[in-house]
């Protein structure tokens, strides 16, 4: 009989993605030894190596590089049956995988996907973070079944729906620089100033602002984490710009000034599906959480 352990071969698409043994480990819930022997099986079962370690990184192999291809059909096969199964079901149950920026993800959707879970106790969400160019892959690959990403977004297979308009602020501390209560962008240019990392629409948006100004901000620090930029910021080492659920509600620090901008900068976070994605109860439901976070105004 052919068989083949769907497990196995998740461990093994997980140890690519992450890069590592150890990552993909933390990432399952699972000892690395476990997940070490969860791909020599697969490899004993299909007769083949299909990972090269270069350097500390884990790479597929040519064969790896293959059943990674595999792998994703599997999953979307595994997940539209879980998904059929679920449109029999008295209640919402099945799995939703959601994309979405790590600000988003770490102030806004937390309750709310707490709120699902005691709505739907069947319902399994997924959450994957990054920035809007590796969502809308995912997407466009079927790995996630929506994003919840910052616009804009191009691409005609893309349903982009709008959600919420997040306002951006400055931010500072006692120790730090001292801001107007309106700064401009000619105020905030000749500070130290903190920014998200280059490459990701948020850190767009903000340059874009000082562009309009005829302005180029030259950042002390670049950072890939809004909480380490919050703690540069509180020890007083420069200013920032950053979503105001940043640093509000759940986000809120003691020792931060909040100031709005002028101008006002604002940006807008979209729901992005597939246009021929199949909406599930699962989904619909999901989909419909978001949404109506948007409009109670949840986030800015």
């Amino acid at each position: 009989m052919r068989s083949l352990n769907l497990d196995h071969v998740r461990a093994f698409a997980d140890v690519i993605e992450q890069g590592s043994f150890s990552a993909a480990a933390e990432r399952l819930n699972l000892t690395q030894p476990a997940v070490s022997q969860q791909v020599r099986q697969l490899e004993q079962r299909l007769g083949v190596r299909l990972i090269d370690r270069v350097g500390r990184r884990a790479t597929p192999t040519a064969a790896g590089s293959a059943l990674l291809d595999h792998h994703r059909r599997i999953d979307e096969a595994v997940g539209a049956a879980l998904d059929a199964m679920a449109e029999h079901a008295a209640e919402t149950t099945g799995r939703v995988r959601l994309g979405s920026g790590a600000t988003a993800c770490t102030y806004l959707l937390p309750p709310l996907l707490r709120d699902l879970r005691l709505r739907f106790p069947a319902l399994e969400i997924v959450v994957r973070t990054g920035n809007t160019a590796d969502m809308l892959r995912a997407v466009e690959d079927n790995v996630l079944d929506v994003g919840f990403v910052t616009l804009p977004v191009v691409g005609r297979m893309f349903a982009v729906t709008p959600v919420l308009s997040e306002e951006f602020v400055a931010i500072t501390s006692a120790a730090g620089p001292e801001l107007s209560a309106r700064p401009t962008p000619a105020a905030i240019a000749g500070l130290p100033i903190v920014l998200y990392e280059p490459g990701a629409n948020t850190r767009r948006v903000i340059d874009d602002w000082f562009m309009h100004a005829g302005l180029a901000p030259k950042p002390v620090m670049e950072l890939g984490s809004v909480e380490a930029i919050k703690g540069l910021v509180g020890a007083g080492l420069g200013c920032s710009i950053l979503p105001r659920m940043a640093v509000e509600g759940e986000g809120r620090r003691g020792q931060l000034t909040v100031r709005s901008l002028r101008p006002r900068l604002h940006r807008q976070l979209a729901l992005v599906m597939r246009r021929d994605k199949p909406l599930t109860r699962a989904l619909r439901d999901v989909v419909a959480a978001i949404r109506s976070a948007g409009r109670s105004g949840l986030g800015p």
